[in-house]
């Protein structure tokens, strides 16, 4: 007895095309990321790559790699987030007197150095948009301070630090946008070191000395 056996036609499937949705997506953030690194992560201009990545077909042959890009967007964000609440719990701890390096007071009123002074505020005011993104904090350069921030930190007559000596003050400018961008620190000193920042310090912390050498009622013991 024969066996016959019929086979069904078989429907030819299309062959997987590329995304142009995922080749723009992958191009912008290239672009992004080139410019301004991890800070991309947080930049609003991520959210028309990620509206493309939502484009791309399941079945395109670029599904897989848009999932890895999306994927790496995600991480990207917690991690950039997380960095930046780091910073920003640093900075809260760093306003509070215990943590101030070492207990300081002001000397007599002598000029500041002028090595480093910051630019005119005339020029500061025109260079606003190439300022240092973020808030300068414990560890930023002096260099940043004096070319970066908007041009919003100033340095200001020298500090004598207990146990340390003389070391540079730096503190905000009396201009109403630097207010505004860095209200957080507009009572707060910063104690450079090293050509870095020591410590923040409230303002009313710090102890004015009489010219003739005695000593006020008390000394802040920078929290030890």
């Amino acid at each position: 007895m024969a066996l016959l056996l019929a086979a069904a036609p078989v429907a030819c499937r299309k062959p997987a095309k590329p995304s142009e949705a995922y080749a723009q997506a992958h191009t912008r953030f290239g672009k992004l990321y080139a410019e301004k690194g991890d800070e991309a992560f947080v930049d609003p201009q991520l959210s028309e790559v990620e509206s493309l990545l939502d484009q791309v077909p399941a079945d395109s042959l670029d599904a897989r790699a848009a999932g890895d890009l999306r994927t790496r967007i995600q991480v990207g964000k917690q991690q950039v987030q997380a960095r930046l609440k780091a910073k920003a719990d640093a900075l809260a701890n760093a306003t509070q007197p215990s943590q101030m390096p070492s207990g300081f007071n002001t000397a007599p009123s002598t000029p500041a150095p002028t090595r480093s002074e910051p630019p005119p505020e005339e020029e500061s005011d025109a260079a606003t948009d190439a300022g240092t993104a973020g808030m300068p904090g414990v560890g930023t350069p002096v260099t940043q301070l004096a070319s970066g921030f908007s041009g919003c930190f100033q340095k200001g007559e020298p500090l004598e630090v207990k146990g340390r000596g003389m070391r540079d003050r730096w503190e905000l400018a009396d201009r109403a946008a630097c207010r505004q961008q860095y209200a957080s620190l507009q009572a707060m000193v910063m104690i450079v070191e090293d050509g870095k920042v020591l410590g923040m310090v409230p303002r009313s912390a710090i102890q004015e000395v009489p010219a003739d050498g005695g000593t006020g009622s008390s000394t802040p013991d920078g929290g030890r």
